[in-house]
């Protein structure tokens, strides 16, 4: 597994934080805060949860901190964390995953379109998968979120959620295809044809 390389002023961060600099943990956390709410986001589908994650997962990468290994990068380490946790919440009994407002949250980028019409259907498009990736179990979520939106590798998520590889395998492959089964209406043509494009 090719390992990330860590920038020299991570890493100078990293040493200050795990040396006691309050002011170098905090800017980590303004480089990683984002990053890690959108993975909690994605995951427990609740702004409010996402935060109370986010929080959680910042607090105990600082617990952690003094073995922190400096030469591997910590975004995926914090990420792995706050799915974790985010994991753990949906798995909770008192969790009640409740639907927000427009069906989930709109995770996506705006769209670059080149016109209303394309930007109308771009939206929907987004709006349609994150509803899709919304209906996934938990543990399925987690894995289609790291690989897809945090470009884990197999390993990096069988390591984050201490899974096996095949494991990890299975479940995107699950979530795959019940989100090729939601959007097969709405992609229709588009989905046969990738289908076909596979074999």
């Amino acid at each position: 597994m090719v390992q990330a390389a860590v920038d020299a002023t991570e890493a100078a961060l990293l040493a200050g934080a795990q040396g006691g600099n309050l002011f170098a943990f905090d800017e980590i956390v303004r480089r990683y805060q984002r990053r890690v709410y959108a993975t909690a986001l994605r995951i427990v589908r609740r702004h409010d949860l996402a935060d109370d994650v986010t929080q959680e997962a910042f607090l105990r990468a600082h617990r952690a901190l003094a073995s922190f290994d400096r030469t591997r990068p910590f975004g995926p380490w914090i990420c792995r964390i706050a799915a974790n946790l985010a994991i753990n919440h949906v798995r909770s009994p008192e969790s009640r995953e409740e639907a927000l407002d427009e069906g989930g949250p709109d995770l996506s980028p705006a769209p670059a379109s080149d016109g209303p019409l394309q930007a109308v259907l771009e939206q929907e498009a987004s709006r349609m998968l994150e509803a899709a990736v919304g209906r996934l179990s938990p543990e399925q979520r987690a894995v289609f979120v790291l690989r897809t939106f945090e470009d884990l590798s197999y390993n990096e998520i069988a390591e984050a959620l201490d899974l096996s590889v095949g494991t990890v395998m299975s479940r995107l492959s699950r979530a795959r295809e019940k989100l090729r089964g939601a959007l097969a209406g709405y992609l229709g043509p588009a989905l046969d044809g990738a289908r076909g494009a596979s074999r």
